[in-house]
């Protein structure tokens, strides 16, 4: 037995697929072109990934427009005047507004499973967006024939449906993607909007069984693109308190790049349920820097005097290219920092005698 490691999601894709995105939707490649780009990153990927010595892999979300929007892509009744959400080095993303009903998924993330585990030779875990994420698509004002409770009834009911069929499709387990976490606390220091989040997730997690939930994770960082970030100045212990009231199996969580990590894990060990197993980041996703294992090795090590180590598992930050156009860092320097993070994880545990 070791203590069990796993990647995040996405990784930076290759320049010619980006280039060829570019050129497809000016209408300069044709459909089976950007295809065949699609298919050849994500083979790469994953060969690359399984080079790491990585147990799980995911698909590098390759084919993702984001990690946020893939369910929306297409989807007609969207304006792009929605949410904006600014980073600290002052470039903003901003999400679309919806403006019609009935809300439905355009693209499934078992469509992205289905495909990798056609290449892969270990286990594929799949990275979905949170409900809370989504719920930002509704505007304050309101829509016309389309009430806010009908769109949240909608919502559930279709992210209920990408969890459960990756499921269904024999995945590892299932992330969800809840960046928005510290965010929520940041626009609102009262912390009901961060409430509104956990409880809404917490209504499609109860549709699940326990067993189920053992497989589903919930991952909370402090946004991670172009090498910044929207909401790391928000302390954690605003955070983890309401986040381990999520009814899941795995909590996956930025660490490496916190200040105060004994902080953290002074907090972590007061609020873990005896049923969750924390996946604690150890690689810094927006530091070029490639950690070394030994580095990685002392940081669980200080997490096993906190956390009990069959609850213990290791991660990375965040994902590397959360969105599909960002490059500030290179495929070498990921698949680097994942190989560390790998190794790392094993000489802790023989450090900590599990084998």
């Amino acid at each position: 037995m070791s203590i069990p490691t796993e990647p995040i999601g996405s990784i930076p894709r290759p320049i010619e697929l980006i280039e060829g995105l570019q050129a497809f939707n000016a209408g300069r490649i044709s459909m089976s072109k950007r295809d065949e780009l699609y298919d050849r990153a994500i083979r790469d990927t994953i060969q690359r990934f399984e080079e790491t010595g990585s147990p799980v892999i995911t698909d590098g979300e390759q084919t993702k427009p984001s990690f946020a929007t893939y369910p929306i892509h297409g989807f007609q009744h969207l304006a792009p005047d929605g949410v904006s959400i600014a980073f600290e080095d002052g470039h903003v993303r901003q999400l679309p507004r919806l403006t019609g009903g009935p809300f439905r998924y355009q693209t499934y993330a078992d469509s992205y499973l289905r495909k990798a585990k056609q290449y892969a030779h270990v286990p594929v875990k799949q990275a979905v967006i949170s409900a809370s994420a989504l719920s930002l698509l509704y505007p304050q004002k309101g829509i016309e024939d389309y009430s806010k409770e009908a769109f949240l009834e909608d919502l559930v009911r279709e992210a209920e449906d990408d969890i459960r069929r990756c499921l269904d499709h024999d995945v590892y387990n299932v992330q969800i993607d809840f960046t928005e976490g510290r965010l929520a606390v940041k626009l609102d220091p009262t912390k009901q909007l961060l409430r509104s989040f956990i409880d809404l997730n917490n209504q499609i997690l109860e549709r699940f069984s326990k067993e189920e939930r053992r497989r589903i994770g919930i991952h909370t960082c402090p946004g991670g693109d172009q090498d910044s970030t929207h909401s790391a100045d928000v302390d954690y212990s605003e955070l983890l308190p309401l986040l381990f009231e999520l009814k899941v199996g795995n909590i996956y969580m930025q660490f490496a790049s916190e200040k105060d990590q004994r902080k953290v894990l002074g907090i972590i060990k007061e609020h873990i349920h005896d049923d969750q197993k924390i996946f604690l980041g150890v690689i810094d996703v927006i530091n070029p820097k490639v950690e070394t294992p030994a580095e990685v090795r002392d940081m669980v090590i200080l997490a096993a005097e906190y956390i009990p180590v069959d609850q213990l598992g290791t991660t990375d930050d965040c994902g590397f290219s959360p969105f599909g156009d960002d490059i500030s860092t290179s495929r070498e320097t990921a698949f680097a920092k994942i190989h560390a993070r790998v190794v790392g994880t094993s000489l802790a545990s023989e450090a900590l005698g599990m084998f």
